[in-house]
């Protein structure tokens, strides 16, 4: 879909629609809303007055010109109340705006910026949230349908319509960040919601391969045989119940403006491309959405791209370790003993506990490779959304400060994080009286928290942060920019994240 902005007046559109706002109690509209409905003969304030348009966030009313405009109809899209109003709240109105659109068959239209005006926002983030709630309001997942997506009318222009063309600069910047935002989403959104046997380990290398070649990123793809000789055993005694190969997939971005001796940044993303639970098998209910278990991997490939697109002064590198978690007669099992990269032994309890084992071998790596700080990022338990709901991922770590911008970054970007304790006393929970380190804890609950205490055993004194996206990676509900399907949570949080640990 092309977005781009043009400078004028939205009245004289021609387009399908022309989408104008307004925010909750406004009695009489102004600016651009108060231009069109001049032009409708005070269609807008009638409809007010008649308590048919309230302005709440959310509500859309459609009003034909009948030729008044050169545009077929008028959408008013309500803003909610005023004071409330955000860039979280822009993202929102776009997405729903969009699919309202979409959905009377409008394949070109016109809107305002919302929020750049009377709402007070930076025009340029206004833009960009609008970009980015357009963008993915209008994602869909159809590569296995019969019926095409060229069948349906969808929409395939947005003019962003502003009349002071001081402010098309901060606009076209904007468009431009939300657009790269998007698409990165949206290609973590594909990654995640493709099915197993289509995004096995080798799958996803070949994805990541892609992307690399598209943004001028290096790539490296471990086999089993190099894996081994790294001495990779927990990710290893993962993969062994599978025909499937694993892979360890490493994309390096490298900053021409990079301060010299600085540590890369290391994003490490789980990928288990599918997850059965291994010989502690899980239920068949909704197992089929482990296809989505490599969320966390299609992230850090997804976002590695955008990062690339940004070229910040940091070199970023993203590490993939991507495996099948199956049941066999070659299936690691409960009781194990298995040796990471760094040395450290772990005691099985329970195959199904898989994510931090790959995460484990990563780590390690990536302490060798002297990444730092170290962000990593996993569909890691069901305890995390037992704790959380589907509203905030959770966030632990090593480091508070690199925590805190974590949790600006995702506030920045509309994916809110909550920070979970990880005290001392957790550690108490992994240890082992056979290993150096329990794979799970000792059933005293907290599987969040002692999840992200075994992984903290690998991360050592590198700063380190854990992103545990198992609460929101998916949903069956369709609000603002989130579609039914794998989100693409933590590619925007760890744009953000990146973007402001190269200002440092």
């Amino acid at each position: 879909m092309d977005i781009r902005v043009i400078i004028g007046d939205i009245a004289s559109q021609h387009a399908d629609a022309v989408v104008v706002n307004l925010f909750e109690g406004v009695s009489s509209p102004g600016g651009a809303t108060g231009a069109v409905d001049g032009m409708l003969g005070g269609a807008i304030t009638q409809l007010i007055a008649d308590g048919d348009i309230k302005g709440k966030l959310g509500e859309f009313t459609m009003i034909h010109s009948f030729g008044k405009l050169p545009s077929k109809r008028v959408v008013v899209a309500g803003l909610g109340k005023a004071t409330e109003f955000n860039q979280d709240k822009v993202r929102r109105v776009a997405a729903e705006t969009a699919r309202y659109l979409r959905s009377h068959g409008c394949q070109r239209a016109a809107t305002i910026v919302h929020g750049a005006g009377i709402g007070g926002l930076d025009p340029s983030l206004a833009a960009q949230a609008l970009a980015e709630g357009t963008l993915m309001g209008l994602y869909t997942f159809r590569r296995h349908k019969a019926k095409k997506k060229e069948d349906d009318p969808e929409m395939h222009e947005l003019l962003v319509v502003e009349l002071e063309a001081r402010k098309a600069k901060a606009l076209d910047l904007g468009i431009r960040r939300g657009t790269i935002l998007a698409e990165a989403t949206n290609l973590c959104r594909d990654l995640a919601n493709e099915s197993s046997n289509n995004m096995t380990p080798t799958d996803l290398a070949a994805q990541a391969q892609g992307v690399a070649d598209r943004h001028g990123l290096d790539i490296q793809v471990l086999d089993r045989a190099e894996m081994k000789s790294l001495g990779m055993g927990a990710l290893l005694a993962v993969a062994q119940g599978s025909a499937e190969p694993p892979k360890f997939i490493v994309l390096r971005y490298r900053a021409a403006g990079a301060p010299e001796g600085k540590a890369a940044l290391g994003l490490l993303g789980k990928g288990v491309t599918f997850d059965s639970g291994g010989i502690s098998i899980k239920s068949a209910t909704n197992m089929d959405h482990m296809k989505g278990d490599m969320a966390g991997g299609a992230a850090v490939i997804a976002a590695m791209g955008a990062i690339a697109q940004f070229r910040p002064a940091i070199n970023v590198v993203g590490v993939v370790p991507a495996a099948e978690n199956l049941p066999s007669a070659t299936a690691y099992k409960p009781g194990d003993i298995v040796r990471a990269m760094n040395g450290k032994t772990i005691e099985v309890l329970n195959t199904d506990a898989e994510g931090r084992m790959l995460l484990a071998d990563a780590l390690s790596w990536g302490r060798k490779e002297g990444l730092s700080p170290m962000v990593d990022v996993a569909t890691l338990t069901g305890a995390c959304a037992v704790a959380l709901g589907p509203f905030h991922s959770g966030v632990m770590g090593n480091n508070q400060p690199l925590i805190d911008k974590v949790l600006q970054a995702g506030k920045s970007s509309g994916e809110p994080f909550w920070q979970l304790p990880l005290t001392e006393e957790y550690k108490e929970l992994v240890r082992s009286d056979v290993a150096d380190v329990r794979q799970t804890g000792t059933g005293n609950g907290g599987g969040a928290i002692t999840a992200a205490q075994m992984l903290a055993e690998f991360a050592e004194d590198t700063p380190w942060a854990h992103l545990d996206i198992a609460p929101t990676a998916r949903t069956d509900r369709e609000r603002g920019a989130t579609v039914k399907g794998h989100t693409g949570v933590a590619v925007r949080t760890l744009v953000h994240l990146t973007l402001a640990l190269a200002e440092e």
